[in-house]
């Protein structure tokens, strides 16, 4: 009886999107969330939340971690939600408080989706969440585009001083893209470049990918 169920259950779509930080994943992410139309119902989920919690450290030896490497990432968690969201299970996402990198005591409750569409710089390199993937995209964007973004985005929403988000780009985030991410883009299915003005091509990619999930929930 129990595996009739299962057998009966509709099928969910996984969507990776991989890419440097700062390339545009999330908005990339949102566009195709806005073409998925009809009854489809979909779910984002970010790796950022899937950081190691890092309570048992002091706070200089968090600062130390190199957060753009595999190791940062709990992918045990990550694997084992994958598979109950693709069993149509509800889960519990860790909430990543980015300023003292550290997880929320809440997490938040994700119920099962039609469609889950998951984005981390580190998503196609990783075997075991690549695999997850029924489609699978890299967001390529230039590089001084992508600091730039990232500059802005962690001053502003991270409380990160300017010399601290340098400090750590030219330490860690640009050799970890140059080691890891970047050549994860032999892993998609799609590479979509991604520049401000670029908006027409994007949408016409989000248009495919609905087709494609349409497809795919037949």
């Amino acid at each position: 009886m129990e595996k009739t169920q299962t057998q009966n259950k509709k099928p969910v779509t996984i969507i990776i999107i991989a890419g440097g930080s700062g390339s545009g994943k999330t908005t990339v992410a949102k566009k195709i969330s806005d073409q998925i139309l009809g009854d489809k119902s979909v779910e984002y989920i970010s790796m950022d939340n899937y950081y190691k919690d890092l309570s048992g450290l002091t706070e200089d030896e968090r600062e130390a971690v190199n957060f753009d490497h595999p190791n940062a990432i709990d992918v045990d968690l990550l694997v084992e939600q994958l598979g109950k969201l693709k069993n149509r299970e509800a889960i519990p996402v860790p909430q990543y408080d980015f300023v003292s990198h550290t997880r929320k005591a809440e997490p938040k409750i994700m119920g099962p989706a039609d469609v889950i569409i998951l984005d981390g710089i580190l998503a196609l390199h990783i075997e075991k969440i690549r695999d997850f993937g029924d489609i699978k995209l890299f967001i390529k964007t230039a590089d001084d585009v992508r600091f730039i973004r990232r500059l802005e985005r962690d001053v502003k929403e991270r409380g990160r001083s300017i010399d601290s988000v340098i400090d750590q780009y030219l330490n860690t985030v640009r050799p970890m893209h140059q080691y890891f991410v970047e050549p994860s883009i032999d892993n998609a299915d799609l590479i979509v470049p991604y520049y401000e003005g670029n908006d027409v091509a994007v949408d016409l990619v989000a248009t495919k990918i609905a087709a494609l999930v349409e497809e795919n929930n037949k």
